[in-house]
């Protein structure tokens, strides 16, 4: 069918050969003559803008003699040809003087070894078919690599004399070609992203931390009396991390096959068929296929897991963790597990101290191997109180993962039937459910068993119980879900009489696409925000105002919004406004209606819009580069006494079209009057005390994390304060991870691996002190980054490769200070960056087994100066007069 798709594609050319047969046009051989080539290879690695003087890379030449065998007496396309290749030489690309050129002096024999060089130099066969390779025929017995390089030969004979496309397949795999011929000329276009290969590796699933790559191939085919003159290809493969392209590497194979002359030859054989005469010619030829073969890397000397353990672990202490060398250590560590089998790796766990182990079952998790997995299942026991830190590590780096599978999904459903000895892990277990589930149908596995019996349980969940704790960790886990199934049972609790579940179910909703946000869906938000059914709290009702606007709302919800501001809670009043005046300067998608309805004097007044109040909303720019753009939300809810009620910052990076909710931490307080003697707000009479703190991370919700929780909770935390902030997540987190085998058309094979990795730790604390009458509520994040990009091209007897990389430390702070003193109170907010060092690498290397190498590093440091982030002008009044006071 594909045959007959292309001929009624093909443009007449302007060859004019006969094509008797089905098929195209290929290129013929003539009887008794020997074709002498020329052929030349080389690959080489560099930096997206490189020079071919600072490559990094080899080149292959060699003779090659080519002759008719056997051709079908029915068919003049259809042949069987014969190649051999001779008098190889293995040089460098670039020019360099004799202490750095690795390859001085050296011979294709010393090279490649007496076995390997005869191997290459045997003659081999394949069968042509109106110009496609179908049949390719060597000894079984040879190396893969030297197969590879022979299909990489026998891949520039492919050609067809005619336009048109058409799907094919060579070395680099099945793929569509399009060929253009024009006047003794054909263009052969492979599209690569078409190409179906046996290797296939693995990328992230968030876009705005993965790799971005593009790729071309073309030969240039020169034609004289029906057969190839000369073949030219080039094939490119660029390689850049999404945020930052600097970081990059590329990947170009050439090669050239030059007709030199012709010679009288043997006489052509006869036979039935290809198949037929092959064998009767050599009984040790097979026929093995023209795709590349696996080939399997052999490192000698390398270090075992657990000798590369033993050198970076203390790498892995907690004092390394705010420092780039930690993150780095965790991606090299992650390469050696994941070439390691269970024992190697339970070797490693046993063996790491109590303070680094954590930090070991990040990489060992992060490893995502089918032995890595084994040995952490092994190793932890969830029955175990005792073991929550570990158990916590484990699961969160469950939640991260940059390409999980069912295997995972299913080994967490199973520690969720078995014994849990803490509730704490209990709900992580569920909640990180969600976000692996998530991840699955992201890569089209919605479908998998064990994916819709997690989606069941917890969809099922919120209703089969009456416990609090249980519904709210169902809802987190649904939120991490997205779930569009999900969605009315958010719009359902989202009016319960539980703020809590108000609040989940309200800031689940914002997180999904707004075509998916029903009329139904809007009419209940906007019922709560109104309080048509019954009096909510603020802060749920806040969560509803900020769903309306981010959901492309229609001009009477708008307009009723606006109209309520002056009828609110003193504190809900004066956020509505800053909300609104939010929208307008950052240029939000709402920002268009809100403008519409304020041109209506009745709903925007000085009346409305004078609100006096602490409470704000807040967002700016925190970086921004041609690649990237970070952005930062802050949003501040007190009550009417004063004391704060939410706490609510984001970060947000956007990348190539692609968003990432980076961060969320969120603080909410309640139930905080009786400390001041203050009158609560409607609807908030009755709440216990309790105060916590929720973070989301690269777009995972994680367990809740509660300060105190009543009363006598309350003050018994209040006179133990030491003011040290509490941990919400602490480790090493695999943030970007792509692996691919690039086959090229030459038969080399270059293996790109691109990692990134964060060392964090976000902390955060709430202190009251009633002798001062102030509170401090504190939200610290610490990190440190590195991302890496090596591509290597290996073939056992030489390796070249480059590694591009860059490296941060930094640390963010969010301090809100609250003097109630005095009336009204006095509230400052502040968000500073810390000045923190920058530096990017690059490294080229080629090496031999004989251990002889060439090195090349060079680097790039600087400082990145520290800011505090603007905030609104009322808050920069009144942090003046705050520090005035302290004075």
């Amino acid at each position: 069918m594909l045959a007959h798709i292309a001929l009624l594609l093909c443009i007449p050319s302007s060859f004019s050969a006969s094509t008797r047969g089905a098929g195209v046009a290929g290129p013929r051989l003539n009887n008794n003559w020997v074709y002498k080539f020329r052929y030349n290879t080389e690959v080489l690695v560099d930096r997206a803008k490189g020079s071919k003087e600072g490559n990094a890379g080899y080149k292959i030449s060699s003779d090659v003699d080519v002759n008719l065998v056997w051709r079908d007496p029915n068919s003049n396309d259809d042949q069987l040809i014969q190649l051999a290749i001779s008098n190889v030489k293995i040089e460098n690309v670039a020019l360099r003087s004799a202490k750095k050129n690795i390859l001085h002096g050296a011979t294709a024999q010393s090279l490649l070894g007496e076995k390997r060089l005869a191997a290459l130099e045997r003659p081999f066969m394949v069968h042509l078919k109106n110009g496609k390779v179908s049949g390719f025929y060597c000894y079984k017995a040879e190396p893969a690599t030297i197969k590879n390089l022979k299909r990489g030969v026998a891949s520039l004979l492919q050609v067809q004399t005619s336009s048109g496309k058409v799907i094919e397949n060579d070395v680099s795999g099945r793929c569509t070609v399009e060929y253009r011929a024009v006047q003794g000329k054909v263009t052969r276009t492979k599209a690569l992203d078409t190409c179906k290969s046996m290797e296939t590796g693995f990328t992230t699933y968030i876009q705005v931390l993965g790799v971005t790559g593009k790729s071309s191939s073309v030969t240039v085919f020169t034609l004289e009396d029906g057969f190839i003159k000369s073949a030219v290809a080039e094939e490119t493969h660029m390689l850049a991390v999404t945020a930052r392209r600097q970081t990059a590497a590329k990947v170009v194979s050439r090669q050239t096959l030059t007709l030199v002359k012709t010679e009288a030859g043997p006489f052509e054989a006869s036979g039935k068929n290809a198949a037929s005469v092959v064998k009767s010619l050599d009984e040790k030829l097979f026929a093995v296929g023209v795709t590349a073969e696996k080939v399997k890397s052999q490192c000698k000397g390398c270090q075992s897991l657990f000798e590369h353990w033993k050198a970076v672990q203390k790498q892995f202490e907690p004092d390394s963790l705010s420092k780039a060398i930690a993150p780095r250590s965790f991606l090299a560590l992650i390469q050696s597990i994941r070439k390691a089998s269970k024992t190697e790796i339970l070797q490693v766990l046993k063996s790491a101290s109590k303070t680094a182990l954590p930090q070991v079952v990040d990489a060992v998790t992060s490893s995502q191997t089918p032995a890595s997995l084994d040995a952490m299942l092994q190793f932890l026991n969830f029955a175990d109180p005792k073991g929550l830190v570990l158990q916590e590590r484990f699961l969160y780096a469950c939640g991260f993962a940059s390409h999980p599978n069912e295997r995972m999904l299913q080994a967490l459903l199973n520690i969720s039937k078995g014994k849990i000895g803490s509730n704490d892990i209990k709900e992580s277990v569920v909640i990180i459910m969600g976000a692996l589930v998530k991840k699955l149908c992201q890569k089209g596995g919605c479908d998998l068993p064990t994916v819709v019996e997690v989606k069941k349980m917890i969809l099922e969940g919120p209703d089969s119980t009456l416990v609090e704790s249980d519904v709210q960790m169902y809802l987190l886990a649904l939120k991490n879900s997205l779930l569009p199934e999900a969605i009315p049972l958010f719009a359902k609790y989202a009016e319960s009489e539980i703020g809590a579940y108000c609040t989940i179910s309200l800031t689940a909703l914002q997180r999904y696409s707004i075509t998916l946000i029903t009329d139904e869906v809007k009419r209940t938000v906007n019922r709560v925000y109104h309080q048509n059914r019954r009096v909510y709290e603020k802060n749920v009702r806040a969560a509803a105002a900020d769903v309306i606007l981010s959901s492309n709302p229609s001009y009477m919800e708008v307009k009723n919004l606006l109209l309520s501001i002056g009828n609110l809670p003193k504190e809900l009043n004066k956020y509505m406004v800053s909300k609104v005046k939010d929208i307008l300067h950052f240029e939000m998608p709402a920002s268009k209606i809100l403008r519409q309805a304020m041109k209506d004097m009745v709903s925007h007044n000085y009346d409305r819009f004078s609100k006096v109040g602490s409470s704000s909303a807040y967002s700016g720019f925190m970086t921004g580069t041609t690649d990237a753009a970070t952005t930062y939300s802050l949003d501040i809810l007190y009550s009417g006494s004063g004391v704060l009620r939410r706490s609510n910052m984001n970060i947000y990076g956007t990348s190539n079209g692609a968003l990432l909710h980076g961060l969320q931490v969120a603080i909410e307080a309640q139930g905080m009057e009786s400390l001041i003697a203050a009158k609560p707000d409607e609807g908030e009479e009755d709440l216990e005390s309790f105060a916590g703190m929720s973070a989301l991370l690269f777009d995972v919700q994680l367990r809740p994390v509660t300060f105190f929780k009543g009363y006598s909770d309350l003050m018994s935390k209040m006179f133990s304060m030491s003011g040290e902030p509490m941990n919400v997540v602490k480790g090493l987190i695999l943030l970007t991870d792509h692996s691919q085998v690039i086959q090229l058309q030459s038969g080399l094979k270059a293996n790109a691996e691109f990692q990134g990795g964060l060392a964090i730790d976000i902390s955060g604390g709430m202190e009251v002190s009633l002798w001062y009458r102030e509170s401090k509520t504190s939200v610290n994040n610490r990190g440190a980054m590195v991302v890496t990009g090596n591509v290597t091209v290996d073939m056992d007897f030489v390796r070249t490769g480059m590694e591009v990389s860059f490296e941060m430390e930094a640390s963010l702070d969010f301090i809100t200070t609250v003097q109630f003193s005095e009336y009204p109170f006095l509230v400052c907010m502040q968000m500073d960056k810390v000045t923190f060092p920058f530096s990017e690498y690059l490294t080229k290397y080629e090496s031999l087994p004989s251990g002889k190498n060439y090195l090349s590093h060079k680097g790039h440091k600087q400082l990145v100066p520290g800011s505090e982030f603007p905030l609104h002008q009322e808050n920069s009044d009144m942090c003046k007069r705050v520090f005035d006071s302290d004075a």
